[in-house]
């Protein structure tokens, strides 16, 4: 199965993106992205890719360590951006080295269970909200309309293994489907707690 590990901000957060994403849709050009879905916003720490059954119970372990390590820590969905006219994403704000230490953390714990994980230097963290396949459409005005966009703040307290289920060949406009397997509560005692 194809998992990731993710922040998964709270109902609240992501129905007031929804009304920046409603005026996202009213721009031109709006109808030649595909726009991901509302149930699909997530903030992905670490990308594990297929798992077999039995390195799960060593990566459940491993994430549990990993996520008592780590301390609550305040977020919002804030501005955004774009990824080469390819991607367009909702950006966060908050306690931005606790999600980077976070997604570190759970990178590692992927990699001493034994998968090959994406970790890349520079973490962004952010939501898909749209990619682009229209050669030439520039994101650009899209990400600025992203740019005055601040959520209200919520705490995050825990990390969540996702699985990934693609959308069935052959059927346009389908979207992939995301299942939380388990969550972990984040258990660390302040800012800053070690993460590995």
């Amino acid at each position: 199965m194809r998992l990731f590990a993710a922040v998964l901000p709270p109902g609240s957060a992501v129905d007031e993106l929804a009304g920046r994403i409603a005026a996202l849709r009213s721009l031109p050009d709006a109808g030649r992205l595909r726009w991901a879905g509302h149930d699909s916003r997530h903030f992905t720490l670490a990308f594990y890719g297929e798992v077999a059954d039995a390195v799960l119970p060593e990566l459940h372990e491993r994430l549990a360590r990993a996520a008592h390590r780590h301390a609550p820590y305040g977020l919002r969905i804030a501005g955004g951006g774009r990824f080469a006219d390819r991607v367009l994403w909702a950006g966060a704000d908050g306690e931005l080295a606790a999600m980077r230490k976070l997604a570190g953390t759970a990178s590692a714990a992927g990699r001493r269970a034994g998968l090959r994980t994406d970790e890349r230097p520079g973490f962004t963290p952010h939501l898909t909200l749209a990619r682009n396949r229209t050669p030439g459409l520039s994101l650009a005005p899209f990400a600025a309309a992203l740019d005055t966009f601040a959520g209200t703040p919520w705490t995050v307290r825990e990390v969540a293994l996702v699985r990934s289920h693609p959308p069935t060949p052959g059927l346009a406009g389908k979207q992939p489907h995301y299942e939380t397997v388990t969550t972990w509560p984040l258990a660390g005692h302040g800012p800053g707690s070690p993460g590995r």
